[in-house]
């Protein structure tokens, strides 16, 4: 029995060292190791939940200022036709010729026509009526200034340039 008891020591002292040996050389520095690796995923989860709030809070906004200017961006996707142009604002002149006006700001996107136009009024009254009604079309339109009136008898002949955005075309 003496000779068990000494083997059981033996083998458990063995053991006890072994388990020792494995703490030491292997769970403390991979517990360390593990510690750091759990504060810097830590502090990346912060960054990322940051990120995606801001990401959120962006694109909140994005959808409002689309609900809000959905008829301005559908008139960028609209191509411009003069000669619709002429058949819906005419009603509000005598005369309404539009000409296009080459121009160095004529790059593709935008294009730069002369607009005449000849009214039977004693005011420009009807004149800024087509100013609200082109900002309300859907169209791109932005009038140049000046703009000449030259009253001729009982008629107000006006004459300014527009510059009108193109979609552009695909190649």
């Amino acid at each position: 029995m003496k000779r068990q008891t000494l083997l059981v020591v033996i083998l458990s002292l063995f053991l006890l060292i072994g388990v020792i040996a494995f703490s030491f050389l292997l769970l403390i520095p991979k517990g360390k190791e593990y510690r750091s690796l759990r504060l810097e995923s830590k502090k990346e989860f912060q960054q990322l939940e940051l990120a995606q709030n801001r990401f959120d809070n962006t694109n909140n906004r994005l959808k409002d200022l689309q609900a809000q200017n959905r008829h301005t961006i559908g008139a960028f996707e609209k191509t411009f036709d003069p000669g619709r142009f002429e058949r819906l604002y005419k009603k509000e002149f005598t005369d309404l010729y539009l000409t296009e006006v080459t121009t160095k700001d004529s790059n593709g996107t935008f294009r730069v026509y002369e607009v005449n136009a000849t009214s039977k009024i004693t005011s420009p009254q009807s004149f800024y009526n087509f100013l609200d009604n082109i900002n309300k079309s859907e169209w791109v339109i932005g009038v140049n200034f000046p703009i000449h009136f030259e009253r001729d008898g009982d008629e107000i002949r006006s004459s300014f340039t527009m510059k009108v955005h193109n979609k552009k075309e695909e190649k």
